[in-house]
């Protein structure tokens, strides 16, 4: 489960300058994490960004610990 999590994280040079991002949607891990330190729920998030989906957050979660 976990590995199958991980892969929603990519690495490009091309997109937000190599940073981490969310299969490659331009949503930056760092980004992803400030929202959701700020409080923001998962429900919210997804409301706010129709792109992503619940396994990304929590693929965003596990990059970040």
């Amino acid at each position: 489960m976990t590995s199958n999590l991980l892969h929603r994280i990519t690495h490009n040079p091309d997109i937000c300058h190599g940073k981490p991002c969310v299969r490659g949607l331009r949503y930056p891990i760092e980004f992803i994490l400030e929202l959701l330190s700020s409080g923001m729920t998962h429900a919210e998030i997804l409301a706010d960004y129709e792109d992503l989906e619940s396994e990304d957050l929590y693929a965003v979660w596990l990059f970040g610990i």
